[in-house]
């Protein structure tokens, strides 16, 4: 991958890995020019995302950027707040990532993913206007949906560790689920059973 190759992906737009019934829908803030030239999130040789997923049990394996459609069968995707790349976030407006917000509620609102989890607290803010949001679960709902603002997994966030940070997606799996199973077993009352005794 050339410095040229990286520059002519800038502003393009990568498609997201997303299907209806998800259980955690990932969202980055915008795709960096290695995703862009690629096609495949989180793509930078430093991001943590893919060994934080499987640090925290979200996968069995560290899958490659390259295998990301392979999360749609353990019921995860990924999209991201802002859908230009950029070479860094600080290139995006305020505005870009508000007008964001309204287009991601709508994809959430259309999908209607148990969990959005968004990997940048500082884009979560700007997004959904909430400036005192910290990492972890937040009041805000879309639909049924519930959400999550997690560590940005870059490898410029010196502030955690894949360790620190994996235990902190592990918490958002935990929640995940333990909705899933009291799901379950709230399906199961409600099946008639065989009739014999």
């Amino acid at each position: 991958m050339t410095p040229e190759d990286l520059e002519a992906a800038r502003d393009r737009i990568v498609p997201d890995v997303v299907a209806g019934g998800l259980s955690v829908l990932f969202c980055g803030i915008n795709p960096g020019l290695m995703t862009a030239a690629t096609g495949h999130h989180f793509a930078r040789p430093g991001n943590r995302f893919w060994p934080v997923l499987h640090l925290s049990g979200f996968t069995p394996r560290q899958f490659r950027p390259a295998e990301q459609e392979e999360l749609l069968a353990h019921r995860l995707g990924i999209t991201n707040v802002v859908a230009r790349a950029t070479a860094r976030a600080d290139e995006l407006s305020d505005e870009e990532f508000r007008e964001g917000g309204r287009l991601l509620t709508a994809k959430v609102e259309r999908l209607r993913p148990r969990w959005l989890a968004v990997v940048g607290v500082t884009a979560y803010r700007t997004a959904f206007g909430e400036k005192k949001a910290k990492i972890g679960p937040q009041e805000r709902t879309i639909g049924e949906t519930r959400t999550w603002a997690l560590p940005n997994p870059s490898g410029l966030n010196a502030h955690w560790t894949a360790q620190t940070m994996a235990e902190e997606f592990g918490r958002l799996r935990a929640a995940a689920e333990a909705e899933t199973e009291a799901e379950a077993a709230v399906e199961a009352d409600r099946s008639p059973g065989d009739g014999s005794l």
